[in-house]
């Protein structure tokens, strides 16, 4: 085991509350719960997305940022989630907004580079109406309501079509001439 999965592992047991892992575990067992370790595989595609962006950052705190986000989360708290998913939103209305502006400097002329454009916009406003759609429902979960139904009839008739042709009613007054 890398020194650095070493460290970030130590980290996540110290971090983790109520952790019951044993400290008999063996190497193998501990590569793979460190494998399916939400906070640091997430912790991983943060590091290798953000080098460009802010730089180098820390595995180790990466790690430890995310199960401390993660925990408030699982504690009710959705903050965090509701500001990403605003951020999130504003950023693909301002894709939406730069291609189609890009789209309509090429209508004309470049009708290939319109409709790239034009398809890039398009799906970037699709996006960000899902993302704030994901907010809303955030905000106001949708509510559910569980009914108790109970029919009870001795003799009980449910009609869901139309209405009976005149030969049927006859034939429903008088069953003995059928």
């Amino acid at each position: 085991m890398s020194s650095k999965a070493k460290a970030v592992a130590s980290t996540l047991k110290a971090k983790t509350p109520g952790n019951k892992t044993p400290p008999e575990k063996s190497h193998q067992a501990l590569m793979a719960e460190l494998a399916v370790s939400a906070s640091l595989t997430g912790a991983i595609v943060v590091e290798k997305f953000s080098k460009h962006t802010v730089g180098e950052v820390s595995l180790e705190a990466t790690a430890q940022a995310l199960a401390l986000k993660m925990g408030a989360t699982q504690k009710g708290n959705l903050s965090h989630a509701e500001a990403t998913l605003t951020a999130q939103a504003e950023a693909l209305n301002a894709m939406f907004t730069e291609l189609s502006r890009r789209a309509a400097l090429n209508m004309g002329e470049y009708l290939d580079a319109t409709e790239s454009y034009l398809r890039l916009a398009l799906k970037a406003q699709a996006q960000c109406r899902s993302t704030l759609q994901a907010l809303a429902e955030m905000k106001h979960p949708p509510h559910v309501a569980w009914v108790k139904q109970t029919n009870i009839a001795h003799q009980q008739q449910i009609n869901t079509g139309a209405a009976p042709t005149k030969m049927a009613q006859e034939s429903l007054e008088n069953p003995e001439q059928c």
